[in-house]
């Protein structure tokens, strides 16, 4: 069977469904099959290595190129060798760093356009697209990575005759920060191409449900597939750290939850007397998230917590997988209706209980593992006085940490993933599946 991912790349910071598809990928591949991973719109960011041959992929639907043909009609009938030259990896992820490529306010009129791509203004790039997929890879099935590409279904069946699976993973979030009249424009577009699709699929239970009431869609639309990581390297340290650390391991912006973190870091010390746990954050910026992130470092300033904790932007895998290890716990206190949550998976991996908000996918994914507890939401004095109580508690943080990597061993592998994902998907090409 072969497989295409169309994967809107980030460019500048790792995006969980790319790390995901990747994943997936990899795994699929290593089962047999043949696999592809398509770059829309920026590079991938990723931690690890990529899927075999995805060096000779190029970047659909450009970045550069898609805003200059959105602002400028000239570029809309530009030659491709000309349009080549904006798509280089390089370019893109210079323009990704010093622009806000990725932000919600900044493309609303773009957004809108690549859900009707079809009948837009970006016909020569949806060319390119299409041509390549026909004549290079000739796929059985076209997975498209987030149902902000959701537009592309139609012409890809009616050109290709080809099956398209649809992943949600967080699209609520972007589009509610679009400005009118383009949240309302989107949502109502989407909301009727989603249904071009062939099948859905959502990572939790929680996010079918949540994503499907959006959108009206029946409750059985939206099949479960639960997204998962290569284990390979992730273990637990051979012994707790000498001093308590609290990790952070996430986009570093107010929505995922980054001041709710520094004010419950001040109240532990402050209200619990706390004078040795540290903080540890990671995680990567873009240039729209640098004024919270100044505002977090200043409040820790004031506070005298400075020496305290430590900033480590832009880990490898391998340093990543040290990071959790020096952990004590791990919490991302999401302002949002998180989908996932990759980053909780990898810290239970690693036999690091996590501490969440009693909200989104998080009760889901603790009630799967065992691996931790949950907090009343946007509530730093309960997530301090929580971390306060379970640092005192040596024997239930030992417990917590068994149930976070067996669990974590069980059910959010990426071949327990590439598994379910094959299940799912084989009544779409029942004669390739065996």
């Amino acid at each position: 069977m072969k497989i295409v991912f169309l994967t809107g790349g980030t460019g500048s910071y790792y995006c969980g469904a790319c790390m995901r598809d990747n994943a997936l990928a990899q795994e699929i591949q290593r089962a047999g099959h043949d696999v592809t991973l398509a770059p829309m719109y920026l590079p991938l960011m990723l931690d690890e290595a990529t899927l075999a041959g995805a060096d000779r992929v190029p970047v659909f639907f450009g970045g550069i190129n898609v805003f200059l043909q959105q602002k400028i009609p000239l570029f809309r009938h530009t030659p491709r060798w000309f349009d080549r030259l904006f798509n280089s990896t390089g370019l893109l992820k210079w323009a990704a760093r010093h622009s806000h490529m990725t932000s919600a306010r900044e493309h609303g009129a773009m957004a809108l356009e690549m859900l009707r791509v079809d009948s837009g203004l970006f016909r020569k790039e949806l060319d390119k697209l299409m041509e390549w997929l026909a004549v290079i890879e000739r796929p059985d099935v076209v997975c498209l990575s987030n149902a902000l590409l959701a537009g592309f279904a139609v012409e890809l069946k009616r050109r290709l005759r080809t099956p398209v699976v649809t992943f949600f993973q967080g699209e609520d979030t972007f589009l509610d920060g679009l400005p009118e009249p383009y949240r309302t424009d989107c949502w109502r577009a989407l909301h009727h191409r989603i249904r071009d699709s062939d099948l859905l699929l959502a990572p939790t239970r929680f996010y079918a449900d949540f994503i499907g009431q959006r959108l009206q869609l029946p409750a059985a639309a939206i099949h479960v597939v639960p997204n998962g990581i290569r284990l390979d390297g992730y273990a637990p340290a051979a012994a707790p750290p000498a001093i308590p650390a609290i990790g952070y391991l996430a986009r570093l912006n107010e929505a995922k939850g980054l001041s709710h973190l520094v004010e419950a870091f001040i109240a532990l010390a402050r209200d619990h007397a706390d004078s040795t746990t540290r903080l540890r954050l990671a995680g990567t910026a873009t240039a729209g998230d640098a004024p919270g992130l100044a505002a977090a470092r200043e409040k820790i300033a004031a506070a005298g917590l400075t020496d305290r904790v430590d900033w480590l932007p832009n880990l490898s895998r391998d340093e990543k997988i040290s990071f959790l290890r020096s952990l004590s716990l791990l919490s991302v206190p999401v302002q949002y209706p998180e989908a996932f949550g990759l980053y909780i998976i990898e810290a239970m991996a690693c036999g690091v209980p996590v501490v969440q908000p009693d909200s989104a996918a998080f009760p889901e994914l603790i009630a799967a593992t065992g691996g931790g507890v949950t907090v009343e939401p946007r509530n730093p004095a309960a997530l301090a006085r929580t971390w306060h109580t379970l640092l005192a508690d040596p024997a239930r943080l030992a417990a917590l940490s068994h149930s976070a990597r067996a669990g974590t061993l069980a059910h959010f592998s990426s071949a327990t993933m590439a598994t379910q994902f094959l299940r799912t998907i084989a009544p779409l090409v029942p004669a390739r599946t065996t």
